[in-house]
């Protein structure tokens, strides 16, 4: 009975103490004193998600989830939703910490703002705790994005220094709303309706899948103007308050919140607009166009919170399988249960340092310094590692769950909550098949192919010389010749290779910063990458040496 009680208890009470990985990102991207600021406030912040944070997500999760209150005690419609106090607080606290607010403004303490780095750093930690709630913090971040770079300065005026929060001012959450029940992931179908009224304008219609529903103070809406053309491009982005001046609300109403498998902390619902107040951000005839550049933000933070779920599963799975013992000895001395720990430990090392590897891509387009070439390969990292990422969160809980056994299946242990909160990973911004989609785009219009290959390459040849790049290095040529025949399909195949493809163009992106990373920082980094290239690339023959096993202390 004490073995099953010490391992529902994490073996760690601070998310961001002995992540090696995350640590020498962080001295690699940021200097000076933005560097130990980083260290001191993630470090309390990653004993705040391993403590206070992670304990509400459970009562949250289990008998705190949000709730629809449709009317007062007069009867009017006022399309409330209730979070317990425990929320309240996650809420306040986390982005208190800047983890939108100092993208946008300068970090008092330094004089200067902070980037994306730190913020997905924040998320990583949280993510630990609470992938759900980081859900409306993706939706803020992007509408941060879209009203800072898009917005005219009267509507900034209005809702960017509440969503950039951090305490001083009262908070206005974000929300992003496309999807209607017509069209799904096709926003070409919208039909939500924008009548001009004076100087603004009035949105009609509904929108089926809108989280953060209730909570949010400002949403951004894609709707069609009166008299514009059908599909996407005929779409433009508004700025929706929830409430009017007068706290009433906004010409709109919750119809019901939506009873989701996992994630269960935001609360997502289908919304109708009645005549809501609404504010035209930036060019009419570019609203899909600002939508699609924040579904790129809101995909790296998809991948972000994906790592967050796979750390937080070995994390446990380590402290289980420390502590229980089983026929006499102790799970982590069978060398199944090693090379099963430290292959989970080599995938989330490599998975993590390529998300931080590609967001260093991101900050230059966000900045505006990137090559036409590299907002290119920008948008296709992003889908390959979304899609790839959130895969392997639902493959890290289920062996989370394994490693527990029976155990892993009760609701008392984090483990089910994990698995749940996981699987929408897949399909938030993006399932692997809208995803494969835009590899095709991607191909077709830009080449993306040959620039991605010209890139593994340049980037391969310069890491020290090892089996394993030997090894990448014919997998880089097959891969090429598999693209270059990929991109003269007709749509058809391409749609049925896609996701294939990406899955191996992934790997070889992972494999390739694995083997940076290990010769920058050598030691045990040098033995994760060859166990996730091995692994990942199935080299090891059956009878060869354990290498997993034997590399098992050094990496775990």
């Amino acid at each position: 009975m004490k073995v099953v009680q010490e391992a529902e208890t994490i073996n760690t009470d601070n998310f961001f103490e002995g992540d090696d990985t995350l640590r020498l990102i962080l001295e690699e991207h940021l200097k000076g004193p933005f560097l130990e600021y980083a260290k001191r406030e993630l470090s309390l912040f990653g004993e705040q998600c391993a403590n206070a944070i992670d304990a509400r997500a459970k009562h949250t999760d289990r008998e705190g989830e949000p709730r629809l209150i449709r009317y007062d005690k007069f009867g009017e419609e006022v399309s409330d939703v209730w979070v317990n106090e425990g929320y309240r607080n996650t809420v306040q606290e986390t982005y208190d910490t800047g983890i939108v607010g100092y993208v946008h403004k300068e970090i008092p303490e330094l004089g200067h703002k902070g980037n994306y780095t730190y913020s997905f750093a924040q998320g990583y930690l949280l993510s630990h705790a609470e992938p759900g709630f980081y859900c409306p913090v993706t939706l803020t971040m992007a509408t941060a994005y879209m009203l800072d770079h898009y917005a005219d300065e009267y509507v900034k005026s209005l809702f960017l220094n509440n969503v950039c929060s951090t305490g001083e001012v009262p908070l206005y959450e974000g929300a992003t709303f496309l999807t209607e029940r017509q069209g799904g992931s096709d926003v070409g179908a919208n039909v939500v309706k924008a009548v001009k009224d004076g100087d603004q304008y009035r949105l009609y219609g509904e929108k089926y899948f809108a989280s953060n529903a209730g909570m949010a103070g400002v949403a951004m809406v894609l709707a069609r103007i009166e008299g514009a053309q059908d599909g996407s491009r005929g779409l433009t982005l508004f700025a929706v308050p929830w409430r009017q001046e007068d706290g009433k609300l906004n010409g709109l109403r919750i119809r019901r919140l939506k009873d989701k498998l996992g994630v269960r902390a935001v609360p997502s619902g289908e919304v109708e607009f009645d005549g809501a107040l609404a504010y035209v951000v930036g060019d009419p005839s570019k609203g899909f166009y600002y939508m699609m550049e924040a579904l790129n933000l809101s995909r790296i933070c998809n991948a972000v919170a994906s790592v967050g779920i796979m750390r937080r599963a070995l994390l446990e799975s380590t402290a289980y399988a420390t502590r229980r013992n089983a026929f006499g000895r102790r799970l982590t001395d069978y060398p199944m249960v090693q090379d099963t720990l430290g292959k989970l430990a080599a995938r989330l090392h490599v998975e993590v340092a390529t998300v931080f590897d590609f967001i260093k891509l991101y900050e230059r387009v966000t900045e505006g310094a990137a090559s036409e070439r590299e907002k290119v390969l920008n948008r296709l990292f992003i889908a390959l590692i979304k899609k790839e990422t959130a895969e392997q969160a639902i493959h890290f809980a289920h062996e989370a769950i394994e490693m527990h056994g029976g155990n892993g299946y009760i609701e008392d242990f984090v483990t089910p909550r994990l698995l749940r909160d996981a699987q929408v990973l897949t399909v938030w911004e993006g399932t692997a098949n809208i995803l494969g989609l835009e590899l095709i785009r991607l191909v077709n219009k830009f080449e993306a192919h040959k620039l991605f290959i010209d890139e593994m390459r340049n980037r391969l040849v310069v890491v020290s010389d090892t089996e394993s790049k030997k090894a990448l290095l014919v997998k880089l040529t097959n891969l090429s010749t598999d693209l270059s025949a990929f991109a003269g399909y007709d749509n058809a195949l391409q749609t049925f290779e896609a996701k294939g493809l990406m899955k191996r163009m992934a790997h070889l992106y992972e494999s390739v910063v694995a083997l940076e990373f290990a010769m920058k920082h050598g030691g045990k980094f040098e033995k994760l990458a060859e166990v996730y290239i091995e692994d990942t690339w199935s080299l090891r023959k059956v009878g060869e040496e354990m290498k997993t096993v034997a590399y098992f202390d050094q990496i775990i």
